[in-house]
């Protein structure tokens, strides 16, 4: 089994990315939620992976967090879900999405997705809602959420020093980053550009 793949971003498709590590391009399928919040081509990046093999086909899906390798593994014991069915379902729903709309008996959410039914999506609940804890799912999410809080500060910090460095004041500086708002994509670099910006207005 392959846990993840760690290395330099060669392509970015519609549902699926190409990550070269040491000389080896690995074609990695992965939700629409994934290709959004993906670095610039050439950054280094680990994708978390599931091998699926069935007779003649040897794929790998992957995420960009560990946990949702489980939920899409969950999606994968659900009869009559394969690997491309939880792949769309994960396009259309976050994975905490997924999971609230499953603890909250929500099928109509979950059919929404293409290719699932309303039948399908009743099934998803019932074999689901048992394997999933609500007090988990709700921790799971504070964590992620402290974790990106935790980045986005970090950023701020970087940024700060650098326009200390070119000649601002500390004052300064800090008004100007935190006047920007961050978001998930966004470098030390963006944040910096966008900090001159509202420093020279």
């Amino acid at each position: 089994m392959i846990s993840f793949i760690k290395g330099e971003l060669k392509e970015v498709g519609i549902d699926f990315v190409v990550v070269e590590n040491h000389g080896i391009g690995y074609l990695i399928k992965v939700p629409a939620t994934v290709v959004t919040m993906l670095p610039a081509i050439g950054s280094e990046i680990q994708i978390f992976t599931y091998l699926y093999i069935r007779e003649d086909i040897l794929d790998l899906y992957g995420f960009l967090e560990k946990e949702d390798i489980t939920v899409f593994r969950l999606l994968l014991g659900v009869s009559g879900i394969g690997p491309k069915g939880a792949l769309a379902i994960l396009s259309t729903i976050s994975v905490d999405d997924l999971r609230f709309a499953v603890l909250a008996g929500d099928a109509k959410t979950i059919a929404k997705a293409p290719g699932i039914g309303s039948k399908t999506a009743q099934k998803m609940v019932i074999e689901l809602k048992d394997k999933l804890k609500l007090e988990e799912v709700f921790e799971q999410k504070l964590a992620k959420e402290a974790k990106d809080v935790g980045q986005t500060k970090e950023i701020q910090n970087e940024a700060v020093q650098a326009l200390t460095a070119l000649g601002y004041s500390p004052t300064d500086a800090l008004r100007a980053v935190r006047a920007v708002t961050v978001t998930e994509d966004m470098t030390v670099e963006t944040l910096l550009k966008a900090s001159l910006k509202k420093m020279s207005r």
